[in-house]
C-alpha cells in the first residue's frame, strides 16, 4: 500500500491507496502545521483502516507543513499533488481552483494531467479560507453554516476592502447599519470569488473546472465562483483529500521507479 499526507496550514489530510491505485481510506482533521494532528495524521488513518505501518511500501508528504514532517519517504509540492489527485479523479478537468486556509491556488493541467501553469496567492488572507473564518466569526456563525446563510441573501453587500483586517471592520459597520447577515455572507463569497477570478485571469481558465480544498464544501461559494468565471465547476467527492491522494499516487510512482 501507498500513503499520501497533506499538511496544510489549518487542516491535516491523509490518503491510503492499494497497488492498483484504489482508495483504501482517508482522514481529515481540522488541525494543521505544528499541531499533534499533523504529526499523528498517518497513524490515525492506519489505525482506522486496520493497516500496519510496515505494510506501507512508500509514502509522500505535501502541503504547507511538508518541510517539517519527518515520517515520509519523499516530499512533493502541493501544486503537483493536487494536479495528480484531480487528474486521476476527474480526468477531463483542465483547471483546478484550490482555496486553502492561508492561500488560494489556480492550477492548469494538460491532457495528460501534468501541471502546465499555476498561480498562487499566499501574501494576503483575502480570497482564502482564513478570510471566510473571519467573516463567520463576525457573523456569529460556524464556518460550515455560511453557505446556507448566504443562500438566503436577497441583496448581497459589497465588500470593497482587499485586506482581511479592513474587511472585518467594513462588515462590522455594515451590520451596525442594518445589513442582513445573509447579505453579508453572500457578499463575502462574492468577494472571494472576485479575487480568485483575478488569479484565473493570469493563469487562464480551460474547461473543465474543479474546486478542491475544504472551501469547496461551501456550495454557495462554488456557485458564486461559477457565476464569476462563467463556467460550470465540479467538486470531487472528497475535495479536501485531493492533495493527499495525489501524494499517494506519487508514492506509488516513486516506489515503481526506485533502484532495483
Amino acid at each position: 500500500m501507498f500513503l499520501g499526507v497533506d499538511i496544510g496550514s489549518s487542516s491535516s489530510k491523509a490518503a491510503l491507496i492499494d497497488k492498483n491505485g484504489g482508495l483504501i481510506g482517508s482522514q481529515v482533521i481540522n488541525q494543521g502545521t505544528g499541531t499533534d494532528a499533523a504529526r499523528d495524521i498517518a497513524a490515525i488513518l492506519l489505525a482506522a483502516a486496520g493497516v500496519k505501518r510496515q505494510e506501507i511500501l512508500y509514502s509522500v508528504v505535501t502541503g504547507y507543513g511538508r518541510m517539517i514532517y519527518r515520517d515520509a519517504d519523499a516530499q512533493v509540492t502541493e501544486i503537483s499533488c493536487h494536479g495528480l489527485g484531480v487528474a486521476r479523479t476527474l480526468p477531463a478537468v483542465r483547471t483546478i481552483i484550490d482555496i486553502g486556509g492561508q492561500d488560494a491556488k489556480v492550477i492548469r493541467l494538460d491532457g495528460e494531467g501534468r501541471v502546465v501553469n499555476f498561480g498562487m496567492n499566499e501574501k494576503c488572507a483575502a480570497g482564502t479560507g482564513r478570510f471566510l473564518e473571519v467573516m463567520a466569526r463576525v457573523l456569529g456563525r460556524e464556518i460550515t453554516a455560511l453557505s446556507a446563510l448566504a443562500a438566503q441573501s436577497t441583496r448581497p453587500v459589497q465588500i470593497s476592502s482587499v485586506c482581511t483586517v479592513f474587511a472585518e471592520s467594513e462588515v462590522i459597520s455594515q451590520l451596525a447599519a442594518g445589513a442582513a447577515p445573509a447579505d453579508v455572507a453572500r457578499g463575502a463569497h462574492l468577494s472571494v470569488a472576485a479575487r480568485v477570478a483575478g488569479m484565473c485571469g493570469r493563469t487562464g481558465v480551460a474547461p473543465q473546472v474543479a474546486m478542491t480544498g475544504g472551501v469547496a464544501l461551501n456550495r454557495d461559494l462554488v456557485d458564486a465562483m461559477a457565476i464569476e468565471l462563467g463556467v460550470g465547476i465540479q467538486v470531487p467527492p472528497a475535495p479536501q483529500i485531493m492533495g493527499a491522494l495525489g501524494a499517494a499516487y506519487y508514492a506509488q510512482a516513486k516506489y515503481a521507479r526506485r533502484p532495483a
